[in-house]
């Protein structure tokens, strides 16, 4: 009998430096990752996974995706992405989580969404889990959208913990190095209004946001 536990001793010191080697030589990095490289007008970086892409016909709006994940990810550039979150944020999108990556800050966050069709809202088991990155600087605003469809094997959850961040979005915006633009679009023709006119909308989203919910109400009368 003590010869035995002698022997099983020795296999579990043995196990044990395999596995010190195993984490010291990286051998459970990510170096085998399969990853897809992109280069835009205004972004270049690198996707996890096999991604295509699936719409080119916007300068500065594209489209990219990982049909084994089924996941979608659109990105775009306009002058003030900052004032999209703020409206975002009014239509119930929570506080982000910061990064910083290759010296620029991101804003992270985390929605879900159920896909309409003809104004007709699906089924609540279609539902879909979205990461938004959004990076503001001095001239120009950058969005990354992950749309992980209801159907996708990545396992995520509504904060940076889940895989659809640490395994695909974290890497990606690792690799992501920002581009200045010319004529950009600005964020007001997106809406339809002229510059003023935006101007006076984002005040209005302002007061909401900062507690004042009668706001809207006064802006529509």
């Amino acid at each position: 009998m003590e010869n035995k536990n002698i022997i099983l001793i020795a296999v579990a010191v043995v196990v044990l430096a395999v596995i010190g080697v195993i984490f010291a030589t990286g051998m459970f990095s990510q170096s085998n990752v399969v990853t897809t490289p992109f280069e835009t007008e205004f972004m270049e970086g690198s996707f996890v996974g096999n991604v295509t892409l699936e719409n080119d016909t916007e300068k500065f709006m594209h489209s990219y995706e990982d049909k084994e994940h089924k996941v979608v990810y659109n990105i775009s550039t306009v002058d003030n992405s900052s004032a999209l979150m703020e409206i975002y944020r009014m239509q119930g999108l929570s506080n982000p989580d910061v990064r910083s990556f290759n010296g620029n800050d991101w804003n992270i966050y985390f929605t879900q969404a159920i896909p309409t069709t003809n104004n007709t809202t699906q089924q609540s088991d279609e539902t879909m889990n979205i990461i938004i990155a959004e990076s503001q600087g001095e001239k120009q605003g950058y969005l990354i959208y992950m749309i992980i469809g209801n159907g996708s094997d990545i396992n995520t959850t509504l904060n940076t913990y889940g895989k659809g961040y640490t395994d695909y979005m974290e890497p990606l915006l690792k690799s992501i190095t920002l581009k200045e633009s010319k004529n950009i679009p600005a964020i007001h023709d997106q809406f339809g209004l002229t510059e003023e006119q935006f101007k006076e909308q984002m005040e209005l989203v302002r007061q909401y946001n900062s507690g004042n919910l009668s706001a809207l109400q006064g802006g529509t009368q």
